[in-house]
């Protein structure tokens, strides 16, 4: 009985360790999906995916749908083109498909984040599953952007700054800048964070059985003494094999009891066989 008590305790403490556990993790997920958010957009926004070195032919940098490009001559700085108003204003087909996938994956992100809110009408395994998903969508979005945008270094913007040499897949005498590679950190952020949904969707508590009580009640830590409660099982189990029954003594009269010190009188010998006979008629009287 004490091993199964224990064991339950055990199992009830893992368990409570368990589900605070899984709401810091969930706290964490929603902190890092918004930070993924704010990723995204910055790369989405910036025009710093590729730009000139000392070494390239002109001066200048290219993002998604914006760039800035000039030459040595020039004393007003960058002249900078690109509007997402108008996409025939974009460099080329791969530039405008890149901006289009990772602007969806920006507007994924954000309504995942807006998913959120379901956690108080739904159960968390639910919500987790439906942004476990979107989240893997705003990562395949992503790369597939990262992946088509050097696609476009081919274009006569690039190549003026780049040199000739720059071709698709190719960045010539440019280097790739910070924006680009956050967006590949985004790629592998939405991949953790979509993999830890799913985790935290599938995973459930096993609910180990409580000990069985013994009269029918529940048996709880501290109510009952477990030596008393065995005690008390052997004690049934015993007097149920033997089969007893209950017997019910009835008091002994106060005018016949004597002293053993009284005298052996007639009287004595009769109240004698008066206790034989009381003796009998007890030990015959049963429920």
């Amino acid at each position: 009985m004490e091993k199964n008590v224990e064991y339950a305790d055990q199992a009830h403490v893992y368990t409570t360790n368990y589900i605070r556990n899984s709401k810091a993790i969930g706290v964490l997920w929603g902190v890092f999906t918004i930070c993924f958010a704010i990723i995204n957009i910055v790369v989405f926004v910036q025009p710093q995916w590729i730009g000139g070195t000392q070494d390239s032919k002109g001066i200048g940098h290219f993002g998604l749908w914006h760039w800035c490009t000039g030459n040595d001559e020039m004393s007003n700085g960058l002249a900078c083109s690109g509007t997402l108003d108008d996409f025939s204003t974009l460099m080329n087909t791969a530039s405008r498909a890149a901006t289009i996938l990772v602007g969806l994956s920006v507007v994924v992100t954000l309504l995942c984040i807006c998913c959120m809110l379901l956690f108080f009408f739904f159960s968390s395994s639910v919500v987790f599953h439906i942004t476990g998903c979107m989240q893997l969508l705003a990562a395949l979005l992503l790369v597939v952007g990262v992946v088509v945008f050097p696609a476009g270094w081919a274009a006569a913007e690039v190549r003026e700054v780049c040199g000739p040499t720059a071709r698709q897949y190719n960045v010539g005498e440019c280097e790739i800048r910070w924006a680009y590679i956050l967006a590949i950190i985004g790629v592998l952020d939405a991949a953790v964070l979509s993999s830890l949904a799913f985790v935290l969707a599938t995973r459930h508590v096993k609910l180990h059985p409580e000990p069985e009580p013994i009269y029918g009640g529940s048996v709880y830590k501290g109510q009952m003494n477990p030596g008393f409660v065995g005690d008390a099982a052997s004690l049934a189990g015993s007097r149920k094999s033997l089969n007893l029954q209950p017997v019910m003594l009835m008091p002994h009269p106060d005018h016949d009891r004597y002293s053993e010190y009284s005298h052996h009188t007639g009287r004595s010998k009769s109240s004698a066989a008066y206790r034989a006979h009381y003796a009998s008629s007890v030990q015959n009287f049963q429920l």
